[in-house]
């Protein structure tokens, strides 16, 4: 899993002033909206007992533990102890970790690192959102897989004809023809041409109104840190998919969708492509689920690659440069001791760094052989 990225871990229409609980990375977050509408996201653990914040409440900018009543502002700096007396100052070590959050493209996107403004990666670009032309849908399903191998699997265009068949793919054309890879720092796209069966039900009426082509043209691309993109270009127009696949945990992926279309773009027609698109994850999911290894290995050779694998190869390429600065998330990252909950991972904040003195002073360890928190 990768640190120091811009994570969507929410759709923005899910969060309001109710305090909501989210998982990225293995770490719980709490989110919820300021009085401004402004969204916090905070680590959802209380510093004093380790009470989960998410089962709180919020009054005007502040959340309050359901434990011990311990008040916590929007920056994660705890405002108020009700069990103190009113002279007793409340400690410095008294906050949890806030991260800092954009909303954008319809998502909630926390920052999962401690890197200063400046130095983090950008937010991917989806001007779909904005454009007037598509229709949105969202959609999710959680898979028993490595976030990386549900990423992998939408960059990967070759499956397509074999576990897709005719609903989506052709399995008697299966050829990838050579591609070129546009890449950048945090990205990479290529335009792929494929030979899909026409499409059915509602949206094959109006392709047979249209000529048909020999190849249809698809873009799969990927954006750091799991964000994979699927544009197809049907008879009858555009299909965009934006899969984030967020890391529950390392065996765990919670898949977000925003489902772009340019036809058909009434309300009436957004149930039907949340059924597309479902069939279509509900065909992946087994065959995700059953790769093995589990975890994507981190020396190339571990696998055999060929042409059609170049998006994936540019992928393993730049994580294992990013995992040579210190970007992955390892054994400084979790906590770990005996008890039923053995590790938790814990993303260091940018106050972490700000705070130095404070760096380790929010995280519960385990002493003794007790349970981390």
């Amino acid at each position: 899993m990768l640190k120091n990225f811009w994570y969507a871990v929410e759709f923005a229409s899910r969060v309001g002033r109710e305090p909501r609980r989210v998982t990225c990375l293995g770490q719980n977050f709490v989110l919820y909206r300021t009085e401004a509408g402004v969204v916090t996201c905070l680590s959802d653990l209380c510093v004093h007992r380790g009470g989960a914040l998410s089962m709180g409440t919020v009054s005007g900018d502040v959340i309050t533990c359901p434990y011990h009543g311990w008040q916590y502002d929007s920056g994660g700096v705890c405002v108020r102890i009700p069990a103190n007396a009113p002279e007793r100052t409340i400690p410095r070590k008294a906050r949890v970790d806030a991260y800092p959050t954009v909303e954008r493209h319809g998502m909630v996107w926390a920052f999962l690192g401690d890197l200063p403004e400046e130095q983090r990666p950008p937010i991917p670009e989806i001007p779909q959102w904005e454009d007037p032309a598509f229709k949105a849908v969202e959609y999710e399903m959680v898979v028993d897989a490595n976030y990386e191998r549900t990423f992998e699997n939408v960059a990967d265009a070759s499956h397509t004809p074999f576990v897709h068949g005719t609903a989506f793919g052709n399995p008697d054309r299966p050829q990838i023809p050579d591609y070129e890879v546009r890449q950048t720092e945090w990205s990479a796209e290529a335009d792929i041409q494929m030979s899909p069966p026409p499409p059915k039900g509602l949206w094959g009426l109006l392709a047979k109104r249209r000529p048909r082509a020999e190849y249809v043209t698809v873009t799969n691309g990927w954006y750091l840190p799991n964000v994979v993109k699927l544009h197809v270009r049907l008879p009858i127009g555009d299909l965009i998919l934006y899969d984030f696949n967020i890391p529950l945990s390392q065996d765990r992926t919670l898949v977000k969708i925003l489902g772009f279309r340019s036809f058909f773009t009434g309300a009436w027609a957004d149930g039907n492509t949340k059924k597309r698109i479902e069939k279509i994850l509900l065909q992946d999911r087994p065959v995700v689920e059953s790769q093995r290894p589990e975890l994507l290995p981190f020396d190339l050779a571990d696998e055999l690659h060929v042409r059609s694998d170049a998006l994936q190869i540019a992928y393993r390429r730049r994580r294992a440069q990013l995992i040579e600065q210190g970007w992955w998330v390892g054994d400084s990252e979790v906590v770990t001791g005996d008890g039923p909950h053995r590790s938790a991972t814990v993303i260091a904040s940018p106050v972490r760094r700000d705070n130095p003195e404070l760096a380790s002073a929010w995280v519960h360890k385990a002493r003794n052989g007790g349970t981390p928190q």
